[in-house]
């Protein structure tokens, strides 16, 4: 009678800094490359890994990372320029774990923008960081935030996708409390 046998992988712990995002041909984030002491490494997300793309996509190049990945098998069209990794992993990002989605997070910058809700109401604004800080159109009247105010705003956020920076539902902007979500009726 044949026993199972445990198959061991090499997971592999590498600390470098975030370089950028790698893109498929029909746009969707499918990887990421981290420079390890000048030696270039990509990580390669699984097919549907949306947790990693949103991870890296919040990433500003430069950011001190800690990836884990096991060694990429050999892609059948010829040889990599470079180690390749299929992802398991993002440990830490500026030596802390990674923030989780909808996690409480903090901004400030300045108004570089007014932001428009579908039905061309105000409904926040972007900061100079790339910061989207979401008040609802109550809490924009509230405010009266114009270009060039400068903000500082709590609230549960996550990354933005398709663009640096994150998307904060504001609590707070500038020790102001916002009314929270309508309740639905």
């Amino acid at each position: 009678m044949s026993q199972p046998q445990e198959k061991l992988i090499d997971v592999w712990s590498l600390s470098g800094r975030f370089q950028h995002l790698l893109h498929s041909p029909r746009g969707e984030v499918e990887g990421a490359m981290v420079d390890v002491d000048g030696v270039p490494a990509q990580f390669v997300f699984g097919k549907h890994d949306e947790h990693a793309a949103r991870a890296f996509g919040a990433l500003r190049p430069g950011q001190d990372v800690v990836v884990e990945g096991t060694v990429a098998a050999p892609a059948p069209h010829g040889e990599a320029a470079h180690e390749v990794y299929a992802f398991e992993r993002l440990v830490s990002v500026d030596g802390a774990a990674p923030t989780l989605e909808d996690a409480p997070r903090r901004a400030e910058g300045r108004v570089a923008r007014i932001h428009y809700a579908r039905h061309g109401e105000p409904n926040g604004v972007v900061l100079d960081s790339g910061d989207f800080i979401h008040t609802r159109p109550e809490g924009f009247a509230q405010l009266g935030l114009q270009p060039g105010d400068a903000v500082k705003a709590e609230g549960p956020g996550r990354p933005l996708h398709g663009a640096p920076g994150q998307v904060i539902e504001a609590r707070t902007v500038n020790g102001q409390a916002l009314p929270g979500k309508p309740p639905r009726g």
